[in-house]
């Protein structure tokens, strides 16, 4: 059965007679009553172990998958259509095999199931593992496609693994995969067979399809990656200094302004606060900021997940600085933080000595509150918001000139109209996208102008081009802004009538 929906499933399942049982690959022992974390075997990985304890926590009955279901499954996002595309190409490669090939969203929602063979599709539907349900460690327990969007990481559960007696009958192969834009959790890819026929070669298939997906998200999305992969970085902030560098904060909106004294009042009251916002919008120099001026902790450090697999010695390498005194740490992007990590790391807080009046030694950051861990988010008792770049437009002068003197270590000039097509840019990476363009052209010239920015800062259309498309909008723009050429000249350069130039450069909104 190719793209089960939900609404099928409902009248297919419910129109079954009473009593009819599927056919299982091997027994299905019933657990009764709650089961102790020790009910997992202790060969098992320590990531499963940990997922058993959290399943119980949430009280998660062992004896039966309590179907969670939501009508209307959302199909409109790249990420299904290319997952989709994916995973229909694999799953005719292995048509007639007794696999159920799925999409699920980052909260475990089932968007789709591929599966040709009747057996296992409707011993899938009778544990609920079909589209518009969710099936996640809060409602299903330990399953593989669970603990991949907790962790992160490629995940393989075999049978007796699972924390809920009926689907200990299934191994589930699960990989998330990620935006190549953004680096955040669209969602998963799921192959589940039954355990007795299972093998790591199922995990294989999952990562090629995953690894896939992203690729083809990565060319519709224009092929450009506007987010490098995370680097495990943790550094020292210098007294005195930004994050970045920069001497002294240069930013005098007053939505810039009002975030950091939020976050510097919430520190001072002794608050553990989290700082979001969009990536790259200064969250972590808000942090920073607010830290340092409350005068009381003077030693900052920032530290920056790498990939999921190397947490545990990232962990290991700052975490005995939270009992340190007089210093404290930023976690940034602790929202792509594993579960596992998280509730490490919330321990590890909970175990420094609270002083009566004094900040506490952890600021965290975050996309939003409701994406963080919920270890960590248990432990917010404030939330500031930093405003994205596009909304503080009277920041992005005084950062262009800061961030060329930080490169040429003396001042930059911009001319008027660089400096309103700076402001004019909608900003889609923040601050980080404005630091990069400004030293680029900076490095170049003593004298910024439109010619030295690159062809995306002089466009803002809003929609994402394709590699001819962004081609042909470069040359317009190499073209127009050439100091003296009007449109007559390009056009004429361009070989285009002037009636279409005018046309093109509607439809790229260029503005020089």
């Amino acid at each position: 059965m190719a793209g089960v929906t939900g609404a099928a499933y409902i009248r297919r399942y419910a129109s079954e007679r009473p009593g009819e049982a599927a056919v299982p690959a091997g027994p299905v022992v019933p657990v009764p009553g709650t089961v102790p974390p020790a009910g997992v075997a202790p060969s098992s990985p320590a990531r499963v172990r940990a997922s058993w304890q959290r399943s119980e926590r949430y009280g998660v009955t062992p004896e039966e998958v309590v179907p969670v279901y939501v009508d209307g499954v959302p199909t409109d996002s790249l990420f299904y259509e290319c997952g989709a595309e994916v995973v229909r190409g694999l799953h005719g490669t292995l048509a007639g095999e007794p696999v159920g090939f799925m999409l699920t969203d980052p909260q475990g929602l089932v968007l789709a199931r591929w599966c040709d063979d009747e057996t296992i599709n409707r011993s899938l539907d009778r544990v609920h593992l079909a589209p518009g349900f969710y099936f996640g460690e809060q409602t299903a327990g330990t399953n593989g496609l669970a603990l991949a969007l907790a962790d992160r990481v490629p995940t393989l559960v075999h049978g007796p693994e699972h924390y809920v007696a009926p689907l200990r009958r299934y191994t589930c192969a699960a990989v998330p995969v990620l935006d190549p834009r953004t680096g955040g959790l669209v969602g998963s890819i799921n192959l589940t067979t039954w355990s007795d026929a299972s093998s790591d070669l199922l995990l294989a298939l999952a990562q090629a399809a995953a690894g896939n997906t992203a690729a083809l998200m990565q060319v519709r999305a224009g092929g450009q990656l506007l987010r490098a992969a995370p680097r495990g970085e943790v550094f020292h902030v210098l007294t005195g200094r930004l994050v970045d560098g920069v001497a002294d904060d240069p930013c005098v909106s007053p939505a810039w302004q009002a975030a950091v004294r939020t976050v510097r009042d919430a520190v001072t009251g002794g608050r553990l606060v989290a700082v979001v916002g969009e990536p790259g919008a200064g969250r972590t120099t808000a942090a920073s900021l607010a830290r340092r001026a409350t005068g009381l902790r003077e030693r900052v450090l920032v530290a920056r997940p790498p990939e999921p697999a190397e947490v545990g010695e990232w962990l290991t390498l700052w975490t005995p600085e939270l009992h340190a005194p007089d210093t404290c740490v930023v976690v940034a992007e602790a929202d792509t933080l594993p579960v596992w990590a998280a509730e490490q790391l919330a321990a590890e807080v909970a175990a420094v000595p609270a002083a009566v009046g004094a900040p506490g030694p952890l600021v965290l950051t975050g996309s939003s509150y409701t994406a963080l861990p919920a270890p960590l988010a248990a432990l917010v008792e404030a939330v500031a918001e930093v405003p994205a770049l596009r909304d503080r437009s009277a920041d992005v002068e005084p950062l262009a000139r800061a961030f060329a003197r930080q490169l040429r270590h003396r001042d930059v000039e911009f001319t008027p109209r660089a400096l309103r097509a700076l402001a004019a840019h909608g900003w889609p990476g923040n601050v980080r996208q404005l630091r990069a363009v400004v030293r680029a052209a900076a490095a170049r010239t003593d004298l910024v102008d439109v010619a030295h920015l690159p062809p995306e800062v002089l466009s803002d259309g809003s929609r994402t081009l394709g590699r001819l498309e962004q081609l042909e909008r470069d040359e317009i723009v190499r073209c127009l802004s050439r100091p003296g050429t009007t449109v007559v000249h390009a056009a004429a350069e361009l070989g285009l009538s002037r009636a279409t130039l005018y046309r093109k450069i509607a439809q790229y909104r260029i503005s020089v």
